[in-house]
């Protein structure tokens, strides 16, 4: 087995005896402020804890009975004990040697003192091997559970060597080995409740670390959101202070005071009076109001943050003209491109009837019947075509008007093959209509009969024109309250580079269509709440479905 690389004896024999130590003990995570600290305060308890047994020794040893076997070497004890626990305190400020040197030089004159204490009492009967409880305690916590059992293998190896020397020179009984071991096992439990809690207290601080960062980097983010935002923010503590502000707010209230704690009411009073208004109960939740610098319109809303009587509030602080000038710029966006679009859908047909019109006129009474008749019905087709064209368009002004009722499906449908087939001389036997739920249609009559007029044509155009070629069937959708109704045909479908356009205004693949029967007939589904798509399946080569609600 590969045990590693090897370490050449002579040159780690020169290393400092701090480093040789470092390399033998594994450690855990180098030391900070906080673990400098620990070790201070870990001194100090040293020096308190030699203090304590030095007065109870001096002025309450009749009650203790320190050095009942050997009192004569429990004063020099206390006293070596008191100098090197003040000693130890100088490098702990210093911060040198290293760390874990430091916590096992401390625990080691812990252990020496009080075992030597214990020795001159009589041994482990004197109970004071609980002494060094604490001390195993503090050292696993400060290391960070690095050094624990080390160190309780220490203080038990000589608690066990003192009860032996107690039973080979003093004829101590042999059953207070088992006391002793008590001890021992109190050692080792006390380091094995050091190191888990060193191993909490380890993970705690990695996630409040990893807290911290993602904490400030949300605060940054919110910085930046908040500074970039086209209205304006205001945070106000519950004592009209301003706490908080984005650049915009000075652009459309003015400059911020830069008093410490600048109050609402000084710098914006109109805001200041509509926020006390609506902290005594107004129903309002946007308020309106004129920017004092250049008279233009605002809006004012108000979010409490957390509960109270009286909480923070975030008030937002909205330029309405602003706000309506994009509203109007999208619009009149909106409106040239569809302007262009029937401009140039409408250029055709015109051009046709123009032309139509000028070859009547040349012709004069040439007498030729036939061409007057063909040239009339161009006219007359492309007449129809602009009066369709101009339908579809009114069409576009109905989304928003739509009064949805219950229809059924089966008389609704059946009147609707009716009427179809008989306006575009079509064989009733070419629609096929199947029901398959008893739910009732929630839609608009008048827009479901243009989107389902739409999609039929379509339908027809593109079929083979025999008995079946269209197939329409209403059934119930898998999400709960919804229905399916698909239109089928038995044409190729929809070409792959046409799908994306399918919806699109004005686009068409037939010369005499107008390339809004599509796009109307998913602005007409939207406004009833309903949605239009082109499927593919196994049934056809594809097929468009609406998915509407159900009743």
């Amino acid at each position: 087995m590969p045990r590693g690389p090897k370490v050449n004896s002579a040159a780690q024999g020169r290393l400092p005896i701090s480093e040789r130590l470092r390399a033998r003990i594994p450690l855990i995570e180098a030391a900070d402020d906080t673990t400098w600290k620990s070790l201070a305060i870990f001194c100090f308890y040293r020096i308190l804890l030699a203090l304590v047994v030095a007065a109870g020794y001096f002025f309450f040893n009749s009650v203790l009975q320190l050095g009942s076997q050997a009192p004569d070497s429990v004063a020099p004890t206390l006293y070596g004990y008191i100098i090197v626990a003040v000693l130890l305190l100088a490098p702990a400020r210093l911060r040198e040697p290293s760390l874990p040197i430091q916590v096992t030089v401390g625990v080691a004159v812990d252990v020496a003192a009080i075992v030597m204490i214990m020795h001159a009492s009589g041994g482990v009967r004197s109970g004071l091997g609980i002494l060094l409880l604490v001390s195993l305690a503090s050292a696993g916590l400060i290391t960070r559970g690095g050094l624990a059992f080390f160190h309780a293998a220490i203080a038990s190896l000589a608690v066990l060597l003192e009860q032996a020397f107690q039973v080979w020179r003093h004829d101590a009984p042999a059953n207070d080995f088992v006391q002793a071991a008590m001890v021992c096992t109190a050692f080792f439990a006390t380091a094995g409740l050091g190191y888990t809690l060193a191993r909490y207290a380890r993970t705690s601080q990695q996630i409040a670390e990893a807290r911290t960062v993602d904490l400030a980097n949300l605060s940054q983010i919110n910085e930046l959101v908040i500074r970039d935002m086209q209205d304006g923010i205001i945070v106000v503590d519950s004592e009209g202070a301003i706490r908080q502000f984005n650049p915009r707010v000075a652009q459309l209230l003015g400059a911020i005071p830069t008093s410490r704690r600048p109050l609402l009411e000084e710098y914006a009073p109109d805001v200041a009076r509509l926020l006390e208004g609506w902290r005594k109960g107004s129903d309002t939740t946007f308020m309106a109001m004129r920017a004092p610098r250049n008279n233009s319109e605002l809006q004012v809303h108000f979010v409490p943050i957390g509960g109270g009587q009286s909480p923070p509030v975030v008030i937002f602080v909205e330029d309405v003209g602003r706000m309506r000038a994009q509203a109007q710029q999208m619009k009149l966006v909106a409106l040239g491109r569809l302007t262009a679009s029937i401009a140039h859908e409408i250029r055709n047909p015109l051009s046709s009837i123009g032309h139509a019109a000028d070859l009547i006129r040349e012709g004069g009474g040439s007498g030729d019947r036939d061409g007057d008749e063909r040239l009339l019905k161009i006219i007359s087709d492309n007449v129809h075509r602009l009066d369709r064209m101009v339908q579809e368009v009114l069409y576009l002004n109905r989304r928003d008007r739509a009064q949805p009722e219950a229809i059924d499906p089966v008389l609704w449908l059946a009147n609707f093959v009716h009427q179809f087939c008989d306006a575009e001389k079509v064989p009733e036997d070419a629609v096929d209509v199947q029901v398959r739920t008893s739910q009732r249609m929630l839609f608009d009559k008048q827009h479901l009969d243009q989107v389902l007029w739409n999609l039929v044509r379509n339908a027809w155009r593109h079929g083979r024109k025999r008995a079946g070629s269209v197939r329409i069937v209403v059934g119930p959708s898998p999400t709960p309250g919804l229905l399916i109704l698909d239109v089928f045909d038995d044409g190729p479908g929809v070409a792959p580079e046409a799908k994306p356009h399918l919806f699109e205004p004005f686009f068409t693949t037939d010369a005499q269509g107008t390339g809004l029967g599509l796009y109307i007939a998913r602005e007409l589904s939207e406004g009833n709440g309903a949605r239009i798509e082109y499927v593919e399946g196994p049934e056809a080569e594809g097929h468009f479905r609406v998915t509407l609600k159900g009743t």
